[in-house]
């Protein structure tokens, strides 16, 4: 089975950036979507990006827009999130998830909330707090 392991969380103050870092192993890389989803305390699974391996363009949540960056290395079976200008309520754990590119793509658009078990590979999450 594929192992997804994400690092680079943090404790920071607003305004301030931090770089999420996931690496997706023993996956057959350029067939897979790959998607950061997070949860707030008290709160249910979010999707946050997702990014493809096809000609489809990245997803952002409008919470995020304009401030979170989506990126991927595909030699490296690395997939990246730049969260710059970070707010309090973007104080969650955040996971790396991935799936085949068609289910990834199909969730993002007609599943706001996702679950655990509509995604094949989970990351063990990454701890993001900010505040002052």
């Amino acid at each position: 089975e594929g192992k997804v392991v994400e690092s680079g969380g943090g404790a920071v103050q607003p305004g301030e950036s931090l770089r999420l870092s996931c690496r997706a192993s023993e996956l057959r890389w350029s067939t897979y979507g790959m998607a950061w989803v997070r949860q707030a305390p008290g709160k249910g699974l979010e999707w946050v990006s997702a990014i493809y391996s096809d000609f489809k363009g990245p997803y952002y949540d409008d919470s995020v827009k304009g401030r979170f960056t989506i990126s991927r290395d595909n030699a490296k079976n690395m997939v990246y999130l730049q969260m710059d200008k970070l707010k309090p309520e973007d104080t969650a754990v955040y996971y790396c998830a991935a799936d085949q590119d068609f289910r990834v793509e199909w969730l993002v658009a007609n599943r706001p909330n996702p679950l655990k078990e509509d995604l094949a590979y989970w990351g063990q999450g990454t701890q993001v707090t900010v505040s002052s």
